[in-house]
This record gives structure tokens, C-alpha cells and sequence, in this order.
């Protein structure tokens, strides 16, 4: 037992350190050029949300693992458990809440704020729309867990009478209590509705907090996740698929690069008039609109330059860059077939386990359990995997589609 409790701790933070290093590089991956070395606390606010939101995935299969301390004792408390789980639930759902509600609104206010302000206003500008949530905030949670900050237990009052121990024990489905005939109900599928009770208990705020980030946060996983789980290995796929197949010739990169370049004065044209139209106080409907029109043909032109340059590598290692990138696009093609079977094996199990009941098959339950008793911690491994591929998912989904939350617009990630 104290071989698999050093493990278990020896995996957690080899997980959390190679989760902190994954969003490290997928903000690297991602961010704009212009962005380089500067903005570090935007960022750190990216690389810590993303680091909370898949240690939080991750702690299922952590819970259970944990659990395994404990599978010979008859209770619970019978035992010391690895990890303070209850407490780290806890401590990560008020993290993610903090940082959903407070921290990261900050962060793109600040961010997003005119650059032609100082440091200071735009601290103070972020400020004041972060104070606004919270008052707001503190006033729904304070009026709401007073009003319904309880939670209600159906239990049922079972009894039966005592005796002394026989030699040998005389149960059946017509006779399950101790005590012959003058028994009294101690069997939960034969009791009568009269039996039902219900406990009403106030919560702790703190669960009464993650019960709340766990309703916004489920309903942003079934959009997020439902369009990412089919989206992130179809993309990875077609990205494969639509892959340039040869390099093109130097006449051709010139007379591409040539029209680039025309679309790129054009786009700068543009930018700059609508610069001049906001500083003359012309920034209304109709110049949002132009706005965003610019912002998506400058994507687009973005998108084309890369893929241009994809084309055609140059420098002195050029053809070491096309074999990494056909290589690149290869391991695309394997993790585009892995993440597929993933989906389908999730969309299955949705079906044949939740929605259908009684479920015909416990399918990826049974999975986990028998690659469990190969080795102790395989099947928490594979149960991680499965867990931190919908994690993958959700963040393809919002890369992919975005979202406007009253003052808050959740962009679309190229």
C-alpha cells in the first residue's frame, strides 16, 4: 500500500508540471507575433486558467486512484487516504471561480483596453468593470444562498428487529428481516412510499460556490465540448488532407507573395482610416462593423502567409523544415484516427450507458475496471486520457466557435 500511495503522489505532480509545460507551448503555439515578449501577465492568466481547467479534469481519475487506498477498508474513514481530495476539490472549483468571474475579466479588459492610454488608466478602467462584477457577483451568491442555499436528501426509514446470533441464517425475498412475521420493514425494495422522508441541510458557502461554477461550467461544456469532440479529430484530419503536397517553384512563391503584399497595403489603407474615423469620434455601429470586417480579411491574409510560406521553406535548412512539416502533418493524420475512435468510444458510451435505462453495457466502465486489475494504476491512466481528451475538446470548441457574454466576447482562436 505505501508503494502505491508514493506513486500516487510521484504521478500527480509529474502530471501537474507536464500540464503547466503543455500550456506553456500552446501559448507560445498561439499567441501573435506582435505579442512576443510583452503582456506577461495576460498570459500568465492564460497559462494558469488553462493549467486549473485540466488539473481539474484530471482530478477524477486522481479521486479514484485515491480511492484505491481505501477498497479493504469496510468504511471510509478507516483509513488515511493519499490525497486530501475533498479539500482540493474545494480549493480548485473556488480557483476557478475567482479566476472566471474576477481574474480573467481583469485580464482582457487591461488587455483590450486603448492602447493610446496609459498604464494607469487602463488598470483603473479594468478596475472599475471588475469591481462592477463583483458587487454584482457578491450580491446574486449572498441573495441566492440565502434564499436557496440548501440542499434536500430523499431518505427512507428502514428498521428491523434483534436477536441473538444463530448457527445459521434463514433470508429470502419473502423473509428478509430478523425477526419472523412481527419483523418490521428493513428492505428498501419492499417498503411502502410512506417510508420516504426528506432532509433538508444547509451548505457550506464554499460548496454552495462549486456547485454553482459546476451549472455555468456544465453548460459550457455541452456547448463547447459537444461541437469540439467532433470537431478536434475531423480538423486534424482535413488539416492533413488539405496539406501542401509539393514546393512550389520560386516564380510561383514571387507572383503569390506579390499579391500578398498588394492585399496587405490594401488591409493597412483600410485600418488606417478607421484609426482616424475613431479619433474623430466616428465610432459607432456602422464603424464596429467595419471593424470586424477588417479584423477577419486580415486573418484570413494571416492564414495565407503561413501557408505560403509552408510552400515554400527557405534559409539554409530548408529541406530539413519540409521533412519536420510532412512529419507534422503525419502525426496529424495518427492523432486525427486516436482522437476519432476516442469520440465515437465517448458518444457510445453516452448513449448505451445514460441515456438508455436500464443501460445495455457499462462499455468504458468495465474498460477502466479490467485494465485496473492488469496493473494498479493503468486504469486510472487511461481514465485520465479519456478524461483530458474532452478537456482537448471543450478548448477546440472554443477555438473554433467563441462566444459574447454580456460585456465579455470570448474570440474565436487562429
Amino acid at each position: 500500500m505505501g508503494d502505491f500511495n508514493l506513486a500516487l503522489v510521484i504521478v500527480a505532480i509529474v502530471v501537474c508540471v507536464l500540464v503547466f509545460l503543455f500550456n506553456v507551448y500552446l501559448l507560445v503555439n498561439y499567441q501573435h507575433p506582435d505579442d512576443a515578449n510583452q503582456a506577461y501577465f495576460p498570459k500568465f492568466v492564460v497559462v494558469f486558467g488553462l493549467s486549473v481547467a485540466a488539473i481539474s479534469i484530471l482530478m477524477l481519475p486522481a479521486d479514484v486512484a485515491n480511492r484505491r487506498a481505501c477498497r479493504h477498508a469496510i468504511y471510509n474513514g478507516a483509513c488515511n487516504l493519499t490525497l486530501p481530495m475533498k479539500d482540493l476539490w474545494l480549493a480548485v472549483y473556488i480557483i476557478d471561480a475567482v479566476l472566471v468571474f474576477f481574474v480573467i475579466p481583469f485580464a482582457m479588459f487591461y488587455y483590450e483596453g486603448d492602447q493610446d492610454k496609459s498604464v494607469g488608466k487602463r488598470i483603473k478602467s479594468a478596475l472599475l468593470w471588475v469591481v462592477t462584477t463583483a458587487i454584482v457577483c457578491a450580491l446574486l451568491l449572498g441573495i441566492l444562498y440565502g434564499l436557496v442555499g440548501k440542499v434536500d436528501f430523499t431518505v427512507r426509514h428502514l428498521s428491523s428487529a434483534t436477536t441473538n446470533v444463530p448457527s445459521t441464517w434463514d433470508f429470502s425475498s419473502g423473509q428478509p428481516c430478523i425477526g419472523g412475521s412481527s419483523a418490521r420493514e428493513c428492505s428498501a425494495y419492499t417498503a411502502n412510499a410512506s417510508s420516504e422522508k426528506t432532509w433538508t441541510i444547509c451548505t457550506t458557502f464554499p460548496e454552495y460556490v462549486v456547485a454553482l461554477a459546476t451549472i455555468v461550467g456544465s453548460v459550457l461544456f455541452s456547448i463547447f465540448g459537444g461541437i469540439g469532440i467532433a470537431c478536434l479529430p475531423l480538423g486534424l484530419i482535413a488539416s492533413f488532407v488539405c496539406r501542401p503536397k509539393a514546393v512550389i517553384t520560386r516564380l510561383q512563391y514571387i507572383k503569390e507573395a506579390t499579391e500578398l503584399g498588394k492585399k496587405a497595403r490594401e488591409l493597412k489603407k483600410a485600418a488606417d482610416a478607421l484609426y482616424q474615423e475613431k479619433r474623430s469620434g466616428s465610432n459607432g455601429r456602422k464603424w464596429r462593423k467595419n471593424v470586424k470586417a477588417v479584423e477577419k480579411e486580415l486573418l484570413q491574409l494571416e492564414e495565407d502567409v503561413k501557408r505560403l510560406e509552408e510552400m515554400y521553406p527557405q534559409g539554409e535548412k530548408a529541406e530539413t523544415s519540409w521533412a519536420l512539416k510532412v512529419l507534422g502533418y503525419l502525426a496529424k493524420l495518427v492523432l486525427g484516427i486516436l482522437g476519432l475512435i476516442v469520440s465515437v468510444a465517448w458518444v457510445t458510451h453516452i448513449v448505451i450507458y445514460l441515456l438508455i435505462d436500464p443501460p445495455l453495457s457499462p462499455f468504458l466502465n468495465e474498460v477502466f475496471i479490467k485494465l485496473d486489475d492488469i496493473w494498479g494504476l493503468l486504469g486510472t491512466a487511461a481514465f485520465a486520457f479519456f478524461c483530458f481528451y474532452l478537456l482537448l475538446a471543450v478548448i477546440a470548441g472554443a477555438m473554433l466557435l467563441g462566444l459574447r457574454l454580456v460585456f465579455i466576447t470570448i474570440h474565436p482562436m487562429k
